[in-house]
C-alpha cells in the first residue's frame, strides 16, 4: 500500500488529456532528469563493455609516451569504478540509500575486479539514479540534501555532467587501443582499427 502511495505521484502528473480528448505527455523534472540520466548511462555502459577485459586494468601511463606525463592516471578499469562511485555519493542522498564505506574515496570497493563486476556495480550506480530522478518534483528540486548546500537538482545532474567527464577518458582511452567507442561506430562492422590508424578525436 505504502509503495503505491509512492508511486502514484510520480505516475499521475506524466498524462493530461488535451482539448481534443487524446492523452498527452506532460513534462515533469523527474521525467527530464531520468531522460538525462539515460543518456549517459548507455554510452558509459556500452564503452565499457567495447574494452576487452584484458585491457580494462591499462592506461597510458604502461606507454611512456616521449613529452607525456601519464603518471598516476587511472586505469580503464577505475575510471569506470569512479564513475559508479562517484553516482552512489550523489544520487543516495536523494534516495535515502547508506552510502557504502568501502566506496568512499571515489573508486569504489576493492572486491570488484573483473569486467563483468565493474560493469554491474556501473548499472546498479545508474540505477540509483533512476531512483534519484523519480523523486524529483518542481516542489523540492531546489531544496537542500543532508548537511550540504547543493539542491537535490543539482545533485542529480551534477552525477550526469560527471559521468559525461569521464567518459570522454573512456572514449581516449579505447581509441588508443584502436577500439572505435560504440557512440561512433555508426553501422561499422568492425569496431577493431588498425595500429597504425589509431586517432585521438
Amino acid at each position: 500500500m505504502r509503495l503505491i502511495g509512492t508511486i502514484l505521484p510520480i505516475a499521475i502528473p506524466i498524462f493530461a488529456v488535451s482539448a481534443s480528448g487524446q492523452t498527452t505527455k506532460v513534462p515533469t523534472i523527474a521525467a527530464a532528469v531520468d531522460f538525462e540520466i539515460s543518456a549517459i548511462e548507455k554510452q558509459v555502459v556500452e564503452a565499457a563493455e567495447a574494452m576487452p577485459e584484458e585491457k580494462f586494468d591499462w592506461s597510458p601511463e604502461t606507454w611512456n609516451l616521449p613529452g607525456a606525463n601519464y603518471q598516476g592516471v587511472r586505469t580503464f578499469a577505475f575510471e569506470v569504478k569512479h564513475i559508479a562511485a562517484s553516482n552512489y555519493a550523489l544520487w543516495s542522498p536523494l534516495t535515502g540509500d547508506q552510502f557504502p564505506e568501502d566506496f568512499i574515496g571515489g573508486n569504489g570497493p576493492e572486491s570488484v575486479k573483473t569486467k563483468a563486476e565493474i560493469i554491474q556495480f556501473l548499472k546498479d550506480s545508474f540505477a540509483l539514479g533512476h531512483k534519484a530522478a523519480a523523486t524529483l518534483t518542481t516542489q523540492n528540486m531546489l531544496r537542500t540534501t543532508g548537511k550540504g548546500t547543493s539542491s537535490r537538482l543539482h545533485r542529480a545532474l551534477f552525477a550526469v555532467e560527471h559521468a559525461f567527464d569521464h567518459y570522454g577518458q573512456m572514449v581516449e582511452y579505447l581509441r588508443m587501443n584502436g577500439i572505435v567507442p560504440p557512440a561512433s561506430r555508426d553501422g561499422q562492422a568492425n569496431s577493431e582499427l588498425p595500429p597504425e590508424r589509431i586517432v585521438l578525436i
